[in-house]
């Protein structure tokens, strides 16, 4: 990968910590992804006392990077009954105009949302190729976490839905593992199955007369999110869509799975801000 992306990666981080990061911060969700080791590595950079901050990993690959890093890291389940999260930064596999997005590339994403429900403000940090008009233009499919008894279940349920040959994500290998492959698992023990749907539409598409009902397999996102996570056997869809943080708390919640902001750098090394509505 070329220097020139590592280096917007790297100024994206910097920027959304130095915007989002608070100084007496006692909780702190760290997601996973390449851009997500330059937000760690910009909040070791800050000056700022990390001494009694928890840090709660989304997954083993975050874990290890916070702790790599001589951070404290506490997992999910042993936060105490109550606990709120002052910050979360995560990647993204694709984000749209409205701040949605496709997360679960790495297969963590059930614990990425849990994650980012929990926090009081969830920031995402990606490179400018993530950054398209609509879901699923460039990134070609839903990951979903999948209870492995249900799997061909949930398979041809997704089909009745519109989605084009969902299949059930392998353990990655060489050609010459293939015959070997098994599927990957999560840390929860379940399935990831990749479903490919038409580009999702927005909230104002659906206001400009488009259906989103999912007809001809055609969704608006929030509509899709649901119909998908109302299937048996679902534990948790990879579209992170529906309230934002502040709004979650305004009607009684903790936090929402949309992003307030979303910071992405870009080829020439700047970084671009995306905030939500």
């Amino acid at each position: 990968m070329s220097s020139a992306i590592e280096d917007a990666k790297r100024a994206a981080g910097k920027t959304a910590v130095q915007n989002h990061y608070p100084k007496d911060a006692k909780f702190v969700g760290i997601g996973s992804g390449s851009t997500i080791v330059y937000v760690v590595e910009a909040i070791k950079e800050s000056g700022v006392d990390t001494s009694a901050t928890k840090y709660v990993p989304t997954g083993f690959q975050s874990k290890q990077l916070i702790v790599s890093h001589g951070l404290t890291a506490v997992d999910f389940d042993s936060l105490p009954e109550g606990t709120v999260l002052d910050v979360a930064f995560d990647g993204a596999d694709e984000v749209d105009d409205d701040l949605n997005l496709i997360k679960g590339g790495g297969a963590c994403l059930f614990q990425e949302k849990i994650v980012a429900l929990q926090a009081k403000e969830f920031i995402v940090v990606a490179d400018s190729r993530k950054l398209q008009s609509r879901l699923l233009s460039n990134w070609k499919y839903i990951p979903i976490e999948v209870a492995p008894i249900a799997a061909h279940r949930v398979l041809s349920a997704l089909k009745e839905l519109g989605s084009i040959d969902p299949a059930v994500r392998l353990q990655p290998g060489t050609p010459q593992d293939l015959p070997k492959q098994g599927p990957l698992k999560t840390d929860q023990g379940f399935l990831i199955v990749d479903a490919p749907f038409p580009v999702l539409l927005t909230k104002g598409d659906v206001a400009a007369g488009k259906d989103g009902s999912g007809k001809g397999g055609i969704w608006e996102v929030d509509a899709l999110s649901r119909a998908i996570k109302q299937i048996p056997g679902v534990l948790d869809v990879g579209i992170f869509a529906g309230l934002t943080g502040p709004q979650a708390q305004a009607a009684g919640g903790i936090g929402g799975q949309k992003p307030i902001a979303a910071y992405f750098g870009m080829p020439d090394g700047s970084v671009s801000v995306r905030k939500a509505a």
